[in-house]
């Protein structure tokens, strides 16, 4: 890889599409989307004493692999040319499907997740790679 590519990357943009990607999953995983159902489909009990237990280093290293994503992103911004509110939606879509949910589905079809899984995580992934691509594109 050529780290000029490093030279051109909006460093701000991929720390703000990473809080994006990041806030998106405190509404995403809340009561009012979907954490019920995704704590009924992994048999988590939230009244668990221990089950809150590590979070801090989850969502650390959480925060760390969509920052990675982000930058990913910026960096397929910055070698396509693209800037802009469509281009954003686009190139979102596009890593998110190509990229995010198919990742995501493939384990699971051999973990024989549940399809509702699939969806709740999978959506999660592409609405989070359209909200950062957005944010990087328009950034620029």
């Amino acid at each position: 890889m050529n780290f000029a590519t490093f030279d051109y990357i909006n460093w701000l943009a991929v720390l703000c599409g990473a809080l994006g990607y990041f806030m998106l999953g405190a509404l995403w995983y809340s009561k009012l989307l979907f954490a019920p159902k995704w704590l009924q489909l992994l048999n988590i009990d939230p009244n668990n004493p221990g089950a809150k237990d590590g979070m801090a280093p989850i969502m650390i290293g959480s925060f760390v692999l969509m920052f990675l994503t982000s930058l990913g992103l910026a960096i397929l911004r910055s070698k396509m040319e693209l800037s802009g509110l469509q281009s954003g939606l686009k190139l979102g879509l596009c890593t998110g499907i190509c990229f995010g949910v198919t990742a995501i589905s493939i384990s699971y079809l051999y973990e024989k997740r549940p399809m509702g899984l699939h969806l709740i995580n999978g959506g999660y992934t592409l609405v989070g790679n359209i909200i950062a691509a957005i944010i990087i594109c328009c950034w620029v």
